[in-house]
């Protein structure tokens, strides 16, 4: 089965008609143990590629809350070694990086490469809670934008094109981009809520606005459609992936990147240059004549 294929997000997106939970089943410990091995080898490939030196990741995560986006991060990338992969979490802009465009601060963050690079939410979110709340928009300090009125379809369209250009961009110069939406269903969201609230351990994870946020769950729905309908492409493909079960969720996640590196044939350990390679014996009696 082609986990890459089968979760690809192609034409006309509709979330209420994808389902939230897989169409197969497999044990939480079975699926802990696929991930396992996928993680591993993802881990080897990316050892290769430091090596290689030419392709980099920027793997884009986005979901609403409690979808699982630390804890799919976490499992999936604990065997890499640690200098391989850098996680970044875009919060509330800073007033440094409001004294820029909306894109400086994830263009800054662009994985080096060799190395696996995660935007915790995403650039996108100036398409999903900036639409959502456009009085953020006004923070940016855009030139002629006074109000909100102002924010119409023509901006917004001009903004998916402004991030489409963006990731075509590094796409054309060896970022491999994914980006990843963890479908979540709004009756297990609140089952996740509920369970934050209900132990003491899991407080520290809740905020209110976990709850006010889902007053607008419809809306977000729609632009994550939209954001994804406007913005997959061949070289920078949108994966819809049902996050009801995270075990699951998470071995489908993995399965995919895994999928994307095998494709990538060319990535090779690079071979020593001949005055070297001629003289690896006599580096080697060296040593031992030490």
């Amino acid at each position: 089965m082609s986990f890459e294929n089968k979760y690809k997000a192609t034409g006309k997106t509709k979330l209420a008609k994808l389902a939230t939970v897989p169409d197969f089943e497999l044990s939480p410990k079975k699926a802990i143990r696929k991930l396992e091995e996928v993680s591993r080898h993802l881990s080897k490939f990316q050892e290769l590629m430091y090596a290689h030196n030419r392709y980099s990741f920027l793997i884009c995560i986005q979901g609403m809350d409690t979808a699982g986006k630390d804890s799919l991060i976490r499992e999936v990338f604990k065997s890499f070694n640690a200098r391989g992969v850098v996680v970044q979490s875009f919060k509330k802009p800073t007033a440094t990086e409001l004294e820029h465009d909306y894109l400086w601060r994830h263009y800054i963050a662009l994985p080096e490469k060799g190395k696996f690079t995660v935007f915790n939410r995403t650039h996108y979110e100036n398409v999903l809670v900036s639409r959502v709340h456009p009085e953020i928009v006004l923070n940016e300090r855009l030139p002629q934008i006074t109000s909100t009125d102002q924010l119409d379809e023509e901006f917004w369209e001009k903004r998916y094109k402004e991030i489409s250009n963006f990731e075509e961009h590094i796409s054309n110069n060896g970022v491999v981009v994914l980006k990843f939406f963890l479908h979540l269903g709004k009756d297990e969201q609140k089952k996740r809520i509920l369970r934050r609230l209900g132990k003491e351990k899991h407080h520290w994870k809740f905020a209110p606005e976990d709850v006010r946020e889902r007053e607008f769950w419809d809306e977000y729905q729609t632009y994550y459609e939209e954001a994804i309908e406007k913005t997959s492409t061949k070289a920078c493909p949108w994966y819809v992936i049902p996050a009801d079960n995270k075990e699951l969720c998470r071995y489908i996640f993995a399965s995919i990147l895994l999928e994307i590196t095998e494709q990538l044939t060319d990535v090779s350990l690079p071979e020593l240059p001949d005055n070297i390679k001629d003289n690896l014996s006599k580096y080697r009696e060296r040593l031992l004549n030490e």
